[in-house]
């Protein structure tokens, strides 16, 4: 990924022309009846049911053309030997997973994307400590103090409105923001994106609020930008967690049922896989392929590829073979 990054191929998609992406979320990789090892996190139903399961939080960088590429990966377990009241989770995995991006890439200028689960001032603190950007989903009762000092000041928000249509739909999108909105003894800014969409066909309507907390300063021209790269997190979940789980990747299947080191390693070793397909995908090669051949889908190619790989071989003709035929 540092190649990557240092050969500049995802400039072009920074936020604000500085700051890359990075959507956080967490996601499950394996669920048994039984324990597996002894780092299995473990989750009780109203039936008194134990399930046991291991999740692992992401950080990947996301952008507009539908690139999801792992940054950094931090498993969701218990230690091992030793007794806990607590069982670790997102939050306490979050501060690890941003120490190792820290640690790996450490003047790279990023931009958190987060869920409903991260605003919180540990989130923030690490933030700050870091100089990252953050992008975070508001929900409703979060944050009360900060809330309710939206709630009070809405009125007096700056507004702007964009216009879209296409054959089947048109989308209006009402954008407002705030600044200097004061939490825990620092001040972050309120942004609101409301989506109206009306299909042509049937006239009939749909709304959509996305709600964010953020450190970054808004204007007129900032507030649309900050709101539809904070929608960019969904990337995550399907570009990324989805693609890998339902489209050959297998991220779910359980290929080593023992051996919680040869699971973690097949994790690993999927995202550097899914990587180099990504951009394998998007390459002039193979997007020609896919135009010349209309009819051929990017599943159906790469089974093709891969049973090429499995069954055929080209080997060079020997020394003798090429003189006899001269």
């Amino acid at each position: 990924m540092g190649g990557l990054i240092e050969q500049k191929i995802l400039r072009k998609f920074r936020f604000l022309g500085k700051y890359y992406l990075v959507a956080v979320d967490g996601t499950g990789m394996a669920t048994f009846d039984h324990q597996h090892c002894e780092h299995c996190l473990t989750q009780t139903s109203k039936n008194g049911v134990v399930t046991y399961f291991h999740y692992i939080l992401e950080a990947k960088i996301v952008t507009t053309s539908g690139f999801c590429i792992s940054l950094a990966s931090e498993f969701i377990e218990n230690p091992s030997g030793k007794d806990y009241e607590k069982q670790d989770c997102e939050q306490k995995a979050f501060v690890r997973l941003a120490a190792k991006v820290k640690k790996n890439f450490p003047r790279l200028p990023v931009c958190i994307l987060a869920d409903g689960l991260y605003p919180n001032n540990t989130v923030f603190e690490i933030c700050r400590k870091y100089g990252w950007m953050f992008i975070i989903t508001l929900k409703e009762g979060c944050l009360k103090t900060f809330s309710r000092e939206v709630t009070l000041l809405e009125g007096t928000a700056k507004r702007r409105s964009v216009c879209q249509a296409d054959k089947c739909t048109r989308t209006t999108l009402d954008y407002a923001f705030l600044n200097d909105i004061e939490y825990g003894q620092h001040t972050y800014s309120w942004v609101s994106c409301k989506q109206s969409d009306v299909h042509t066909k049937d006239n009939q309507s749909e709304t959509t609020n996305f709600v964010y907390i953020t450190n970054i300063r808004q204007n007129a021209d900032v507030v649309v930008t900050t709101a539809n790269s904070g929608r960019l997190r969904w990337k995550i979940e399907n570009e990324g967690f989805n693609t890998q789980k339902n489209l050959g990747y297998e991220l779910e299947h359980k290929f080593s049922r023992n051996s919680y080191t040869a699971m973690q390693n097949y994790y690993q070793l999927l995202q550097i896989a899914h990587m180099i397909n990504q951009f394998t995908e998007r390459s002039a090669v193979f997007i020609g392929l896919l135009q010349e051949y209309s009819k051929q889908t990017i599943v159906a190619m790469w089974k093709e590829l891969m049973g090429f790989m499995k069954h055929c071989t080209c080997e060079e003709p020997s020394y003798t073979e090429v003189c006899q035929t001269d």
